[in-house]
């Protein structure tokens, strides 16, 4: 049927001799269509989704099943390749993603914005399209979250391609105390962590000078100080050796601090981040140059933040209506500040908790359980 025919000849024109028919048009329309959707949720996903994802380890891999790296959501390009060579290092990305988003949800838990996440795939929503403070501090936790995980993870033997830590002795370590012991391997953990979670900025190829290459540049200055204050935090731990106890001697080595503290210290960076903007040579500059240019542990935003008061769908701010508030406090945990000035509701709550311990001869503590009614306020 000639009806049916997507293209036809057609007398010379403005289509070069071909004209659409109305059914083609339409097919083109809704391709390009469904190709930006498609677009719109590759951007959207994302490699934090190894955390709420498992990943199996590679002695759970069945004989013939589907190659692992294909079945990860959120992974770009590059970042399945570097899957398919390291595949035992998966499981300890997902476990480094969900340590940074566990320390983030801790650093937010009395903001407006409490890091939550939203689904699997995305993990964070629409509010990670936004190049915000809030954004800055996600990525570089995360990634330090990474650096933590596999540092980890060489000490204890679980990758075949690191061990130890092969750090230099500290020249302020006394001459009588030893250098050794198994210490985390930080340099490997900053290593990979850089080409894991650097790659999927890397292959993005986008005009100099645009907004999307400042927001590429934005993602690497981040991940790049998530990773510097999980090197930054490091410390040398000593262990005593001598008979009763006398410390005649030490081991010492390299360890991770707690993730806690690398939390802290990006929680100082989120607070004085840099505003910044691409030049058309495609590089971050200062908004306001009368402040200090931002070193490379320093995080900086290119966007001012959405309005997290409200839900708002088109941002992903989830808005702050059901929070709890803290009636007496005049901080950003506050009824007056958690709740934009909309007000709050008042209800009781039955609160149980040990109460009454005693230690018993030998050995364990016995308590009693004591519950008590107290007042909590939630924003309207």
């Amino acid at each position: 049927m000639q009806g049916a025919l997507l293209w036809k000849l057609s007398v010379p024109g403005h289509w070069g001799g071909l004209r659409p028919t109305m059914p083609s048009l339409l097919l083109l329309f809704t391709a390009a269509l469904l190709s930006s959707w498609v677009q719109l949720l590759t951007d959207a996903n994302s490699w934090w989704s190894l955390a709420l994802n498992p990943v199996q380890r590679p002695e759970m891999f069945i004989i013939g099943a589907q190659p692992v790296c294909s079945q990860l959501p959120g992974l770009s390009p590059g970042q399945r390749k570097l899957c398919q060579l390291y595949q035992e290092h998966m499981a300890y990305i997902g476990e480094g993603a969900k340590t940074g988003i566990k320390e983030c949800q801790h650093q937010f838990r009395q903001r407006r914005w409490n890091c939550s996440t939203v689904d699997n795939v995305s993990v964070f929503g629409r509010v990670m399209q936004i190049g915000s403070r809030e954004t800055a501090f996600t990525y570089a936790v995360s990634a330090a979250g990474v650096v933590n995980a596999i540092s980890r993870a060489c000490r204890e033997g679980e990758l075949s391609t690191c061990g130890c830590s092969r750090t230099a002795r500290p020249k302020d370590l006394p001459r009588d105390w030893l250098w050794g012991g198994c210490g985390d391997n930080v340099d490997y953990g900053y290593r990979f962590a850089k080409e894991f979670v650097d790659a999927r900025e890397r292959e993005k190829n986008f005009a100099k000078g645009s907004e999307e290459q400042g927001r590429v540049l934005m993602n690497l200055q981040n991940n790049e100080a998530g990773r510097r204050a999980v090197y930054k935090t490091a410390d040398v731990a000593c262990k005593c050796h001598g008979v009763s106890g006398s410390c005649s001697l030490k081991t010492c080595w390299l360890q991770l601090a707690e993730f806690r503290k690398v939390g802290d210290r990006l929680k100082e960076k989120y607070d004085s981040a840099a505003a910044m903007r691409v030049t058309r040579k495609g590089r971050l500059e200062l908004v306001n140059s009368r402040f200090t240019q931002p070193t490379p542990e320093d995080l900086v935003y290119v966007d001012p933040s959405p309005d997290y008061c409200l839900r708002n769908e088109s941002t992903g701010s989830l808005g702050t209506q059901g929070r709890l508030c803290n009636k007496t406090s005049e901080g950003m945990d506050g009824c007056e500040l958690m709740c934009c000035g909309r007000g709050y509701n008042q209800f009781k709550s039955v609160q149980v908790e040990r109460c009454h311990c005693k230690f018993h001869w030998c050995c364990f503590v016995k308590c009693k359980k004591c519950t008590e009614i107290v007042d909590q306020y939630i924003c309207k």
